[in-house]
């Protein structure tokens, strides 16, 4: 038995700085190449024992322990969706997370999903409250923040207080207790929160200590395991590499993994047997992604420990799929049965009706398909892939039963342009996002609009409320039949319909509206077009400047009325005018 690093995932909302973090203990650049700086693809990077050491310093020594750890092995995500990758049978890869949040921001709805899988992979973490150094005033005199922040002036510290209180706040209203780090005397009952600038460095070497005492006092027990056995682990990412074909960088968490292996991998609706080629490793404080030439083959890699696989048929293999090695026939036959196993249980649960859902990876289909049935939103097919023609079909057959359910939602996949095409064709709505709680809300808000369109279908044969006027120096006929330019002041003004003037009398009917040689069937807020109404001389029954209003009957008032939030504000007021008028000449109209 031996002691493994353990595996530390950084999690946070966009922009709140989980590269930069790393970056500044690794000592390179890698967030500044990021597109936009924003982390565009999982990665892993180890820390050696002797770094932590250094970086440390004396706060080590605060846990009053012997260190058996060989380092630690950071996963960087570029948000939550990422995390879910590390997924395994019974919970999480995953033994600690860091869980970046900018001071200045507090917590965001990512940091909110993000806390949330936490919570359901049971994965303990602490906060790292980034971006001390933008605080006004704030000085980097030192790099230990609980030295720091004592050589700050009087206004900092209040401000920074002012910030940290807030957070604490933020956490308590998600169900967790938190505090300074140096006040947590339980870590396993409060949250501890580190306040940290990626930046400065500053309390950087706090968040390291503390990541290595939690996980030497905690975790002891977790991290010893059998170097000889077949490996365990889970693919974060497969990739197309120029020179090397398909690779898979991946996470072995129990285990050892021979580069003569036979390797069972999770697929779609299959596990891949394959037998590995070769085993790149990246050297101590590169990130997988940015080592290059600076990967070296091994013959051989044991747990904790990030690897790039290169073996035919990885092209099969899913983001997010349980890993396995084996040397013989009954090992690869008990690898299988775990990986089907394991498969079987992150199988999504359809209904006969709902929408439809394409995600980029195993972890990100459990996660997305959670959040939906959190949200009661219902499932009729979920699949890894891009958005397809068949994807759609199956969105117009489920809209002919229910029109809410006319959806395909893709969480960081793309859509083929036969699927676009025939998704305009059948009004099917598509929407893709690379974050979950956008792609919830997009479908949320259009699925309100889509449930006032019903509604108002419905109200389609009602006479619609109109407010609006004759515009002076825009008399065109005087009568036979008068033609006059409007402005519509409130509401929707249509042909057909009959109107009254301010004392509540009844004085025609508009024939046609006409804008520009052409009939309208519907002059909305704040547009001009001209009017015909026969019966009426303008200088007579109306005037330029006159102010009119549709005329409703008593049925289509109260029903309009019983649906009031259908209507905006300024049509709710015109109804009531309309009312007033209409008693004039009968007491008890519309009641």
């Amino acid at each position: 038995m031996k002691i493994r690093q353990p595996i530390i995932t950084v999690l946070g909302h966009v922009d709140h700085g989980k590269t930069q973090l790393l970056d500044y203990i690794r000592g390179t650049a890698i967030a500044a190449k990021e597109a936009g700086a924003i982390t565009q693809h999982i990665g892993a990077t180890e820390i050696p024992l002797d770094v932590i050491k250094k970086v440390s310093g004396d706060l080590l020594k605060k846990f009053k322990l012997e260190y058996t750890l060989p380092g630690l092995l950071f996963i960087d995500t570029p948000g939550h969706e990422a995390f879910t990758n590390l997924r395994k049978r019974g919970g999480s890869v995953a033994d600690l997370a860091v869980v970046v949040i900018d001071i200045m921001q507090g917590i965001q709805p990512q940091t909110k999903e993000a806390i949330e899988i936490l919570k359901s992979f049971k994965v303990p973490f602490i906060v790292a409250a980034n971006k001390i150094d933008l605080l006004a005033g704030w000085k980097p005199h030192s790099k230990i923040f609980i030295e720091n922040v004592e050589k700050q002036l009087q206004s900092s510290k209040e401000q920074f207080e002012d910030r940290f209180y807030k957070l604490i706040g933020q956490l308590s209203e998600l169900g967790f207790d938190s505090d300074l780090y140096t006040r947590v005397e339980n870590y396993t009952k409060k949250i501890a929160i580190v306040p940290t600038s990626a930046k400065t460095g500053e309390g950087i070497s706090e968040l390291m200590a503390l990541l290595t005492g939690l996980s030497q006092k905690y975790l002891e027990k977790n991290l010893k395991i059998e170097t000889s056995g077949p490996a365990k682990g889970v693919v974060l990412e497969v990739k197309e590499e120029l020179g090397r074909g398909t690779t898979a960088d991946a996470i072995i968490y129990d285990g050892s993994l021979n580069a003569h292996d036979i390797l069972i991998v999770g697929g779609i609706g299959e596990t891949v047997k394959t037998k590995i080629r070769s085993l790149l490793k990246p050297l101590p404080l590169v990130e997988i992604r940015e080592a290059k030439k600076q990967f070296i083959n091994v013959e051989e890699v044991a747990a904790a420990t990030g690897v790039k696989i290169i073996a035919p048929d990885l092209d099969k293999v899913i983001s997010g799929a349980p890993l396995r090695s084996a040397k013989s026939a009954e090992e690869v036959e008990a690898a299988e049965r775990e990986i089907k196993a394991e498969l079987e249980e992150i199988k999504v649960e359809t209904e006969s009706i709902g929408i439809v859902l394409k995600t980029d990876t195993l972890g990100s289909m459990e996660a997305v398909s959670g959040m939906l049935k959190e949200k009661n939103i219902p499932l009729q097919k979920v699949e890894i892939g891009i958005i397809n023609k068949k994807d759609v079909l199956e969105a117009v057959a489920a809209a002919e039963k229910n029109p809410l359910f006319g959806f395909v939602l893709g969480f960081n996949v793309k859509i083929d342009d036969e699927a676009k095409r025939l998704a305009d064709e059948k009004k099917i709505n598509i929407i893709a996002d690379k974050v979950v709680y956008k792609l919830i809300e997009k479908y949320e808000d259009l699925v309100e609009k889509k449930k006032k369109e019903i509604e108002l279908r419905k109200l389609a044969g009602l006479t619609w409320p109109a407010k609006f006027k004759i515009l002076p120096g825009f008399v065109f006929r005087q009568s036979n039949p008068a033609v006059f330019g409007v402005e519509v002041i409130a509401g929707k003004l249509r042909p057909k319909v009959g109107i009254i003037n301010k004392e509540g009398k009844e004085i025609a009917e508009i024939k046609t509206i006409e804008s520009e040689g052409k009939k309208l069937e519907e002059l909305p807020t704040g547009e001009k077009a001209a009017i015909s109404v026969p019966g009426i001389t303008v200088g007579r029954q109306v005037k330029e400047g006159d102010v009119l209003f549709v005329s409703i009957n008593e049925h289509d008032f109260r029903k309009l009325k019983k649906r009031k939030e259908l209507l905006s504000q300024a049509e709710i007021n015109i109804l009531k005018e309309i009312a007033e008028l209409k008693r004039k000449e009968k007491v008890t109209w519309g009641l």
